[in-house]
């Protein structure tokens, strides 16, 4: 049965990969100051939306650029709609992000985060990429260091969506890994969780990305105390009540409860879903603005 699904889930992958117009590919351009060294993969559709939006997707520890193309639906819904995808992969051998580290959590700064900005800022001089929709989005690892791009790059990016991470800033520290943190330990007020997403950025002024997370009530590798963390920091950075103005249950389905603070904060929490929660792919496109684009 085992030997069975494998096939099977090979097969599947083998059809999606026939089904899409394009391959990624490598970027060896160089696209700027890049100090750890991050790789950048591109999935380009032959046909885009114009002006074309870009999406970042990043890969979870032990992953790949590779490894997220192949296991999201990103690249078939880039056809569809017509966007850009741009895979970073990580430089560290364990394939997890820099996202503790004094320079990755500043603006400009260094580490993984200004090789990936500096991939952004690459695309949207050369690709004819929109600069007002530029978006991230990431699982686990991934999913950290969306949250870094949105504190520490508000100015690139429109929104986030982050599939069972942490609060921004809350590995920091010389450690790669945070057991406090990722143990659901590490507790802040609102207004601290907030000025430390305002550190990253000091004297940012300018419209803040929107921020979308999801997460799983029996996640026992990043507990499930950072949801309500994240909630409590990006409330906070918002300026609205930790009170969700929505809060639907079986969204966007059974197990599954949305709730919205706003405009621009987004939980969604799965019952009974460990680490990580599936990425639902369509549901971040429509968090992101695209659902109804087209390419030209």
């Amino acid at each position: 049965m085992i030997v069975f699904k494998s096939i099977l889930a090979a097969v599947v992958a083998i059809s999606y990969a026939r089904a899409l117009t394009s391959t990624l590919q490598p970027v060896t351009d160089d696209f700027g100051a890049n100090p750890t060294n991050v790789e950048m993969f591109v999935y380009k559709p032959t046909s885009l939306a114009i002006p074309t939006p870009l999406i970042i997707a990043m890969h979870f520890c032990t992953g790949t650029a590779q490894a997220y193309f192949q296991g999201t639906a990103l690249a078939q819904l880039a056809d569809q709609h017509g966007f850009i995808v741009v895979y970073p992969n990580a430089p560290t051998p364990g394939g997890c992000w820099d996202v503790h580290t004094t320079e990755t959590l500043t603006h400009n700064g260094g580490g993984d985060s200004l090789g990936i900005a500096n991939m952004v800022r690459f695309a949207i001089s050369n690709w004819g990429i929109d600069a007002s929709q530029v978006f991230a989005t990431g699982t686990s690892s991934g999913a950290m260091m969306t949250n870094v791009l949105m504190g520490a790059y508000p100015d690139l990016f429109a929104a986030g969506s982050l599939y069972s991470g942490v609060p921004y800033g809350c590995f920091a520290g010389p450690d790669a890994w945070n057991n406090q943190c990722a143990d659901g330990l590490l507790i802040k007020t609102p207004q601290q969780w907030g000025d430390q997403v305002r550190s990253g950025f000091p004297g940012f002024t300018g419209t803040r990305p929107k921020v979308q997370f999801w997460h799983g009530t029996i996640d026992t590798t990043l507990f499930p105390q950072n949801f309500f963390e994240e909630i409590k920091q990006w409330t906070n950075v918002f300026g609205v009540s930790q009170t969700p103005v929505t809060n639907l249950s079986s969204n966007p389905q059974a197990g599954y409860s949305r709730a919205s603070f706003g405009p621009n904060v987004q939980a969604i929490l799965a019952q009974g879903v460990g680490h990580t929660v599936p990425e639902h792919e369509t549901d971040t496109l429509a968090w992101f603005g695209l659902s109804s684009l087209q390419p030209a």
